[in-house]
This record gives C-alpha cells, sequence and structure tokens, in this order.
C-alpha cells in the first residue's frame, strides 16, 4: 500500500498524537528494521569481541607481555583491528541517519504530496514534523546509546590488548553521550535539508555533503574532539615472577629462554583514566545538541513559512 494511501482515509483515531506515531513507523517501517538489525547486528559484534573474540589476544598479553601484542601477525593485531571496527560503523550510521531524514523521512513526502495531504485532515504541520522527528529520534536515542554503553564495557574489559597510539586515545575520547548527540544533528540537519529542497535525491545529495562537512570539523577543530587534538593516555605494563613479585617488563618479547631467566609467568598492562575525558565530552555533546536544537528551530520556521504560502 502507497503512503498516500494510508493518509487517504485515515480513521479519527489516526489524527491523534498517537496515530501519528503509528503512522509515521508504517511508512518507515523499512528504515526502522534496518536500523533495529543494524543495532543487533552491532551489540552482537560488541559482545563477541568482548567474550570469545578477545580469548586469543588476552592469553598473547599474558604470556608475552605488551610485545605480544605488536607481533606483526597474529590474534592479538587482529583484535586490535577488530577493535575499531564498530566505531565505524556507529559513524556510517551517523550519515545514514541523515540521508534517511534529508531524503526518506522529509522530502519524499513533500514530493509526493503525503504531507500536505495530512495537512488537510487535521494534521498541522508543526505536528507532523515533531512527529516525523521524534519517533526516529528516540530509536537513534535508545539504539546508540545501548551500543555505547557496550563499548565502553568492552574498553574497560579489554582496552589492555590495543596497540598504543592515535587509535586507543581517539576512540576513548569518542565514546560517551556525544556518539549519541551526533547522529541526532544528522537527523535534524537531513530534515532541513529535506524542507528545503523538497525532492527526494537532491536533499539526499546535500544532506550527506553536510554531515560529511561537520564530520570533518569534528575532527580538525576545538571543542570538537578530532583524532589528533586529544591528550596522550598513560597505560601502565607490569610483569609477575613466580612468586607474585611485580617486577619491570624484561622486553623478552616472544624469547621463552629470556621470560625463564626472569622467572616471569604474567603480563598485565592497562590504560590509565584520563581527568578530561569528562570536561571534553560534556563539551562536545553540548555544542552537538546546541547545534541540534538551531537546526530543528529553523526547520520549524522554515516549514511554518512554506505552510503560510
Amino acid at each position: 500500500m502507497s503512503a498516500a494511501a494510508v493518509l487517504e482515509a485515515p480513521p479519527a483515531s489516526a489524527r491523534t498524537p498517537r496515530g501519528l506515531v503509528r503512522t509515521v513507523l508504517r511508512l518507515h517501517r523499512g528504515a526502522l528494521w534496518i536500523w533495529l538489525a543494524f543495532v543487533t547486528a552491532t551489540a552482537g559484534f560488541l559482545l563477541w569481541l568482548l567474550g570469545p573474540g578477545a580469548e586469543a589476544a588476552q592469553h598473547k598479553l599474558a604470556v608475552y607481555g605488551y610485545a605480544g601484542l605488536i607481533m606483526s601477525d597474529g590474534p592479538a593485531t587482529e583484535y586490535n583491528d577488530l577493535f575499531y571496527y564498530p566505531d565505524t560503523l556507529l559513524t556510517v550510521a551517523s550519515f545514514a541517519v541523515a540521508l534517511f531524514a534529508g531524503g526518506p523521512l522529509i522530502a519524499r513526502e513533500l514530493e509526493s504530496g503525503t504531507a500536505q495531504l495530512a495537512w488537510t485532515q487535521s494534521v498541522s504541520p508543526a505536528r507532523w514534523l515533531a512527529t516525523a522527528l521524534a519517533v526516529p529520534a528516540a530509536f537513534i536515542v535508545l539504539g546508540t546509546t545501548v551500543l555505547t554503553v557496550l563499548y565502553h564495557q568492552l574498553w574497560a574489559a579489554h582496552s589492555d590488548l590495543l596497540v598504543a597510539g592515535i587509535g586507543p586515545r581517539s576512540l576513548y575520547f569518542s565514546l560517551g553521550p556525544a556518539t549519541v548527540a551526533a547522529p541526532l544533528l544528522g537527523l535534524a540537519l537531513g530534515a532541513l535539508i529535506g524542507l528545503t529542497a523538497r525532492r527526494t535525491l537532491p536533499a539526499l545529495a546535500f544532506s550527506g555533503f553536510a554531515y560529511f562537512l561537520v564530520y570533518a570539523f569534528r575532527g580538525n577543530h576545538w571543542p570538537f574532539q578530532g583524532r589528533y587534538q586529544q591528550p596522550e593516555l598513560s597505560s601502565r605494563s607490569r610483569a609477575f615472577t613466580s612468586a607474585g613479585t611485580e617486577i619491570r617488563d624484561p622486553g623478552c618479547y616472544d624469547d621463552k629462554a629470556c621470560l625463564a631467566q626472569h622467572d616471569v609467568v604474567r603480563f598485565t598492562r592497562e590504560y590509565l583514566p584520563s581527568s578530561d575525558y569528562w570536561p571534553r565530552q560534556l563539551l562536545e555533546t553540548g555544542v552537538l545538541l546546541a547545534l541540534t536544537a538551531v537546526a530543528v528551530a529553523l526547520a520549524f520556521a522554515l516549514l511554518r513559512r512554506r505552510a503560510a504560502i
């Protein structure tokens, strides 16, 4: 059934806020199922990294210490690479949210006349836009919050398996409320561009480009946490003898004779918490939410202007 047919003769209950929510869910159920599948698959991948996926790399660290993590091949280096994949998926999801908001969510409804039809049936333009934004926003917040919490659990459990450098500190400073706020900004930008373009393909193109500019700006300007702007993360490596005595890492690499000479039976390693984390995270989140509020306000102002013409 087409979107227009759904709205052609809605029951009286469909004109209530609850009815509008059901209509939005029905019109965009395909996107909803894709989002739920993405969250489920990414959460499953995070749980695998948290559990069985880490066993081989954890064993390598325990036996050889940090040296075991930087061997050119093996489970430790593979695990290090896999650790960053969910972060990439979250970034791609933010782009997808912007594209969805600009195209199918807003511009397609205007281009097909579905939105205008709804406005003639006791659904005000403002209420239509508020519902169209609130429903996906709720799913976005819920899904990204779940994934961010799981990612934090993964960091707490196995960040010791990451090779030191830009990667760990970039990931550490990017996981938090800002991870949830970023796709909300994409949603607001997409809606604003969809209302401006009013055609699906141009809205898709401009939404993707606009969010790319936001992503690039975040990577290179304060107060956003650009890849090269985070403070260094301190790490601590320790080695233990068979008597349980802590000694400095002798740097034996995978030389078992060297390990036996120093009576090393176990290694541990950890990244130490940074006092800069919450100030930077909250500042970035505040800026992202402020920009989201501005984009939403502009979208409603543009809608009122268009609806009055």
